[in-house]
């Protein structure tokens, strides 16, 4: 069987799905199949639909087979497909995070959110509209939670820091946690000797560098031998990455508390940004010029220095302070 070039089987009945938001490998949905069932877990976008129904097609799967579609959090590229593709899917449950699910069934406040950070105009080239999920269809996930899906038994743990909406999910049978953001960003791009490079991701609005710690080390403890990454794929030596990240969110929390404020602040960290990112490439080995990391990182930078700036604010605005 030949399958499209935007599914690739990973082993263990886990699939990755390219949903090609924004460019190629860059944003994936995952197809977890055991024993003729099926779960999604992610969708990338609502313009992601025809490759999600598409997967199932290459498998040779009716689309009554799949029992749960399970968002990592609410973000748009991570959820802004499950109200089209819950449609499609006679049988499915969405299995979101407690704080996410009232977004999933009236989705008009995530997209005014949504709006605010990236505008009109990237709205509509990107996401879309959003499309609601009948309320009886959506189970709220808890802490510790096990789902069956086939043979196997999918668990789920609250991993906050990046969002407050965020859970991870495990597979035993690959001994692997889907991940959302809360173990950060990967780019196939800058792999060096099949070493990949990792970061981690501050996206407004709800970055909260503790909680995101504690979540990291809560990932790694269970000595997993991969994480799969929504942005981007599947990666080993999960243990050295979680020091990267852990290294870099406290370099991310000494610039924050280092930037003077006022209006130069946003610019002080994209450039903080910048050239954390830079020092960590050249210790990765990576060869790529400044101007290319900047243009391959620019959305990431931008994004990162609006979560950064969100939780100084919060955290000046907090009584403790």
């Amino acid at each position: 069987m030949t399958l499209p070039t935007w599914l690739v089987p990973l082993g263990g009945g886990v699939h990755l799905i390219d949903t090609a938001f924004q460019r190629d490998h860059f944003d994936a949905a995952y197809l977890v199949v055991d024993q003729g069932r099926a779960a999604f877990v992610d969708t990338g976008t609502g313009h992601a639909l025809p490759r999600l129904l598409g997967a199932l097609e290459a498998l040779g799967l009716a689309r009554d087979a799949v029992d749960w579609v399970i968002p990592t959090h609410v973000h748009l590229d991570h959820a802004g497909g499950v109200g089209p593709l819950m449609q499609h899917l006679p049988r499915a449950r969405v299995l979101v995070h407690p704080r996410g699910a009232r977004h999933l069934i009236d989705p008009s406040a995530l997209y005014q959110g949504a709006l605010a950070v990236y505008g009109q105009a990237e709205m509509d080239r990107s996401y879309g509209q959003l499309v609601g999920v009948p309320a009886e269809r959506v189970d709220s996930s808890h802490d510790g939670q096990q789902v069956a899906l086939g043979g196997r038994q999918l668990a789920l743990i609250d991993t906050p820091g990046h969002a407050r909406h965020h859970h991870a999910i495990w597979d035993p049978v690959t001994r692997g946690w889907f991940t959302g953001d809360t173990f950060g960003l990967s780019y196939r791009e800058f792999d060096v000797d099949g070493r990949a490079w990792i970061l981690p991701t501050s996206t407004p609005v709800q970055f909260e560098p503790e909680a995101l710690v504690a979540s990291i080390q809560r990932l790694r403890a269970r000595q997993p031998d991969c994480v799969y990454l929504t942005h981007y794929g599947r990666l080993g030596q999960v243990q050295a990455l979680a020091d990267s990240l852990l290294e870099q969110l406290a370099q991310m929390v000494a610039l924050a508390e280092a930037v003077s404020p006022g209006p130069t602040r946003h610019a002080q960290l994209r450039e903080g940004l910048l050239q954390l990112y830079l020092d960590a490439l050249a210790r990765h080995g990576c060869p790529m010029a400044r101007a290319a990391v900047a243009e391959a990182l620019a959305i990431d930078i931008e994004l990162n220095a609006q979560g950064m700036g969100i939780w100084l604010d919060r955290r000046a605005a907090s009584p403790s302070n």
